[in-house]
């Protein structure tokens, strides 16, 4: 056994022969010239932070100009300026309006409209902010793996994640930013001690809770990254962490209240769990010779170049569905790896409960193997690929330079974007940076007394505003107004953002958003509404709209027949008709 001369600790002095034990020694108890000598070396340090987190920044504000004036998806962006609004005017989800996710998108975007106005571009900010920290907090979770890999890793996620839904606020993007800090706070927890840990260990698990507050649909990633960190935390800062989790959750118990419990258990579990599934799943694996969902085939008519050799869209869908568990298993096998061989580290307890919540991830790509939901999986997951790619060479290949393992782990991320599926995360991303620079530019406003919406077509958009002009006109503050298909019958997706533009009137039914299966269900009490309601605005814009699911099947034709029995047009612009309940 090692022998000391003496133990530094409080300047006590020890016999030559006995054991010398290392001791952890607290700053105050250092000389002072040590402290004032540590402080320029923590000063680097923090400057060598600032460049990776600016090429970080870069990414995300390269495409921000014309991310602002991008297309928005009509339905989901849609309903994100409308349900906070409709909270702040008194009307509660599940019983006033179809909400199919948990609260915390809805209260915490109305709480920023109370205070900076309802707007698509503070809605977009906010959106921002979400992938900002998804971003922020996979760099530092992974810091431990070097500064390159945490950022190649950053800077990927924003790539992937950034594409499919712009800069909307989703619950999901949302839930990703809470369910990835916590995962970077419990990594930071599990390395510190005193108060210092027991802080993080409840912030860890505020966040691990917020997330399901968003998507409780990630219970089965965040339980199960939970328990690999709470496995490796002393029993104090365990019950710290699952009491902030906790406490977090608790909050569903004023919105159950408030909404009413059989409200809420239709809205959050039968309803998008039973009656949605069967119009919206798509083919899994996904078809090899053709784009299965409708959205993708429309975003597939956009094409802004690419300079080298790629797979049909339909090809390029099919391989990312089989990478995402391949990226899944490749993750999950190397942080095995590093427990077994070193499994105390930092990098460790970095990756193993990381791994474990990108394995929990994949229900989201089975349930619909779109390239929206893919993307939502494959922006964690091919981040993680970076460090275990490196990793796993370092642990296999000691001897290389330890540059080779981290170039290869960003290599074959790149090659994947670059050369197996370029269409969606990198193109997209590569022509939203170029409209911020003007070239190519893709979204047409859609105007109203200081309100705004970007239509994707600019025949469309033109439509949508001689519409909005003539229901400006006539309207009058406190009456109804429903929107949705030309086909009542196929409620297959619904132009929701009508409702932001005219926040005067009052939504005539309950399906702000509109899903097959649900508003078109025998008894869904949609004729009713429109039997109630003023005015109808009805679109053509999803009129072509086929997928291999119960989506291609006509609903109850009731709605259609009270349209065509007690509705009058006023304004037949094309793509949409604004109707009036006649007199």
């Amino acid at each position: 056994m090692a022998r000391c001369r003496t133990d530094l600790r409080r300047g006590s002095l020890r016999r030559r022969d006995a054991p010398c034990r290392v001791l952890r020694r607290d700053p105050a108890d250092l000389p002072t010239a040590s402290r004032v000598s540590s402080r320029p070396q923590r000063a680097r340090a923090g400057a060598g932070e600032l460049l990776p987190l600016g090429i970080v920044a870069v990414a995300l504000l390269l495409p921000l100009a014309g991310l602002l004036r991008y297309q928005g998806p009509p339905m989901e962006e849609g309903f994100m300026l409308v349900f906070p609004e409709q909270l702040l005017q008194g009307r509660l989800p599940h019983r006033d309006f179809l909400h199919l996710y948990g609260p915390g998108s809805l209260w915490m975007l109305a709480a920023v409209y109370e205070v900076f106005g309802v707007h698509v571009t503070v809605e977009r900010l906010v959106g921002l902010l979400q992938h900002a920290t998804v971003a922020y907090a996979l760099y530092a979770l992974l810091r431990p793996f070097g500064r390159v890999v945490a950022t190649a890793s950053a800077v990927t996620s924003v790539v992937i994640l950034i594409g499919p839904l712009g800069l909307s606020a989703m619950a999901w993007n949302a839930a990703l930013a809470c369910a990835v800090a916590s995962l970077a706070v419990a990594a930071a927890a599990t390395r510190a001690s005193g108060r210092r840990a027991r802080v993080l260990a409840v912030v860890a698990g505020v966040l691990a809770g917020a997330s399901l507050l968003f998507r409780p649909d990630l219970v089965v990633a965040v339980t199960l990254a939970t328990v690999a960190v709470v496995l490796r935390l002393a029993a104090p800062l365990r019950t710290r962490l699952l009491a902030g989790a906790g406490g977090a959750l608790l909050l569903y118990v004023p919105h159950v209240l408030l909404s009413g419990i059989p409200e809420s258990f239709r809205g959050m579990f039968l309803e998008p769990v039973f009656e949605l599934r069967g119009g919206r799943t798509l083919p899994v694996p996904p078809s090899w010779s053709e784009v299965d969902g409708f959205l993708q085939r429309a975003g597939g008519l956009r094409v802004s170049g690419w300079p080298f050799p790629m797979p049909s869209l339909s090809h390029q869908i099919h391989l990312w569905f089989w990478l995402v568990p391949g990226s899944i298993v490749v993750v999950l096998a190397v942080a095995v790896l590093l427990r077994r061989r070193e499994p105390g580290s930092a990098r460790t307890t970095s990756l193993w409960p990381a791994a474990l919540f990108g394995a929990g991830l994949i229900t989201q790509a089975v349930q619909r193997p779109d390239t929206a939901h893919l993307a939502w999986v494959t922006g964690i997951t091919f981040p993680l690929l970076i460090p275990a790619v490196a990793s796993l060479v370092q642990l296999r290949r000691p001897r290389w330079p330890s540059w080779t393992g981290v170039s290869l782990g960003v290599g074959a991320v790149a090659v994947l974007l670059v050369a197996v599926i370029p269409f969606y995360p990198l193109r997209t991303y590569a022509d939203l940076v170029g409209q911020s620079f003007g070239r190519n530019r893709f979204g047409f406003p859609i105007e109203r007394d200081g309100r705004t919406f970007y239509f994707g077509s600019e025949d469309g958009a033109a439509s949508a505003q001689r519409v909005t002009d003539e229901l400006d006109r006539r309207a009058r503050e406190g009456e109804r107004l429903i929107v949705g298909p030309r086909d009542l019958s196929r409620t297959n997706y619904s132009d929701a953002f009508f409702y932001h533009l005219f926040p005067e009137l009052v939504p005539g039914t309950r399906y702000i958003e509109m899903d097959p299966g649900i508003a078109n269900a025998e008894g869904s009490g949609l004729a009713e509404e429109l039997e109630r309601n003023d005015w109808l605005i009805l679109s053509d814009a999803w009129s072509g709209w086929t997928e291999p699911n119960d989506s291609a099947h006509a609903g109850s034709d009731a709605p259609n027949r009270v349209v065509e029995e007690r509705y009058c047009s006023v304004e037949d612009a094309g793509t949409f008709e604004l109707l009036r309940r006649c007199r």
